[in-house]
């Protein structure tokens, strides 16, 4: 059976945003970084509860939504590495998370452009890398994600139907052939194992098999 738009928004809601996570997307939509959806977030705190999440690195930091849910489903000693270029975004995330009752040691917020900062992270020290912002530089944000990962993490790309357009061949922004080609990438790659989400706007998802 099709999945329906009304079972779309069952799933979107199954797992509701709580006051916390509703402020930081009224925050996020008004200085431009419309966050993730619900069901997307859920689904970010699953598989960071499944493999016992320890070290998780975020490309994109917004306003917290995503951060917050991704710290929700890691370990209690983990530790969120954030990256955005946008300072004014990183100060409402902060806020996002001390309301939350997550700060300190907990969150590792680096300003800059991420094709600068993740080359300097070390290989294979992390469980779960998710990626939500460039979406001509996921192509990048791929080979780098897979050199972070330890066998067995997980990479997740947000926006992976780039609303709507990738499914649709005639569809040739540069926005839309990027994350299209990002698919083809992780399709090919011996070393992952892909799943695409149908929540959201899409989550493209894949485990690192191996070196």
């Amino acid at each position: 059976m099709a999945t329906t738009p009304a079972n779309l928004a069952y799933a979107e809601e199954f797992v509701p945003e709580d006051e916390i996570l509703r402020s930081a997307r009224r925050r996020g939509i008004e200085v431009g970084a419309p966050p993730i959806l619900p069901g997307c977030g859920a689904a970010l705190c699953f598989l960071a509860t499944a493999i016992n999440a320890r070290s998780v690195v975020e490309v994109g930091t917004g306003c917290g939504v995503s951060g917050l849910w991704l710290l929700r489903g890691m370990r209690p000693d983990g530790t969120l590495t954030s990256v955005d270029a946008e300072p004014e975004h990183q100060r409402l995330a902060r806020k996002t998370f001390a309301e939350a009752g997550f700060s300190g040691s907990k969150i590792r917020l680096i300003g800059g452009r991420a094709l600068d900062v993740l080359p300097r992270l070390a290989d294979g020290g992390y469980d779960l890398v998710f990626c939500d912002a460039a979406k001509q530089e996921y192509g990048d944000y791929l080979a780098e994600s897979v050199r972070l990962l330890r066998v067995g993490g997980i990479v997740v790309f947000g926006d992976a139907f780039c609303d709507d357009r990738v499914a649709d061949p005639t569809q040739r922004d540069p926005d839309t052939v990027a994350v299209r080609e990002l698919g083809k990438l992780v399709r090919a790659d011996d070393r992952l194992r892909p799943l695409m989400l149908p929540l959201g706007d899409g989550l493209l998802a894949a485990v690192k098999l191996a070196q």
